[in-house]
């Protein structure tokens, strides 16, 4: 797993991703859903964040965030996690049964530029990458929908993006992005290193403490999609 900054900063966009421990579904119905943005909505009263993309998928969920002070970063999800965990064990009556993630969520900074948008589209066009809808609009559960149809959530749950977004958006975000876009992704996830220009990558290495590890070799495991 890769290494995670010694402290987030706050005023740092990050792409923050976790996976359910043993391939369990954790949302198997719309209410697990919903009970999860809820989540995610009170947590931002409790703790100062930007929420300005998120997908959920059946065994793992995206987001992209702006912590608003140094280390709520971890507060935030911690929080989230952990009440996360205790829904789904009290559902299932397995608590104390072991954990419902694979571990601490991964996370890693990107540039407020181009990267912020790709990266935003990647995380959108989740669900249509994996072929669950025909349009990434329709996925229910994503921070796409809820600028498009949502109400009194929506305003709760997200934040103006710190860049501009397209006009073109919807047809953007239904456009496959190229194979190195996706590679640069991934690899950021897979290494925790910063995604953006080489420049500011080094630059935010060097303010974060952050050491990626080397590049895992081969693809997931048959039946283990890639984030």
């Amino acid at each position: 797993m890769a290494r995670h900054p010694r402290i987030d900063i706050g005023g740092v966009v990050y792409h923050v991703l976790n996976r359910a421990n043993a391939r369990v579904a954790f949302f198997e119905a719309d209410a697990d859903c919903a009970y999860f943005e809820g989540l995610l909505a009170e947590g931002k009263t409790r703790h100062p964040i930007d929420l300005f993309s998120y997908e959920l998928m059946p065994n793992h969920w995206h987001s992209v965030v702006r912590p608003r002070a140094d280390g709520i970063l971890a507060k935030f999800f911690g929080w989230v996690e952990q009440k996360h965990a205790q829904y789904w064990h009290a559902k299932h009556g397995t608590t104390g049964a072991g954990h419902l993630y694979q571990g601490r969520y991964k996370s890693f900074p990107v540039e407020t530029d181009s990267h912020f948008l790709a990266l935003c589209r990647y995380v959108e066009q989740n669900a249509l990458r994996a072929g669950l809808v025909q349009r990434a609009q329709d996925w229910r559960w994503s921070s796409l929908w809820q600028r498009l149809h949502g109400g009194a959530l929506a305003r709760r749950l997200l934040d103006p993006w710190p860049v501009p977004e397209p006009t073109d958006y919807l047809e953007w975000v239904n456009a496959a992005p190229s194979r190195a876009e996706l590679d640069r992704i991934r690899e950021a996830s897979g290494r925790g290193r910063p995604f953006g220009s080489d420049a500011w990558m080094e630059q935010t290495m060097l303010a974060l403490g952050i050491h990626p590890q080397p590049r895992q070799r081969g693809r997931p495991r048959k039946g283990e999609p890639w984030p």
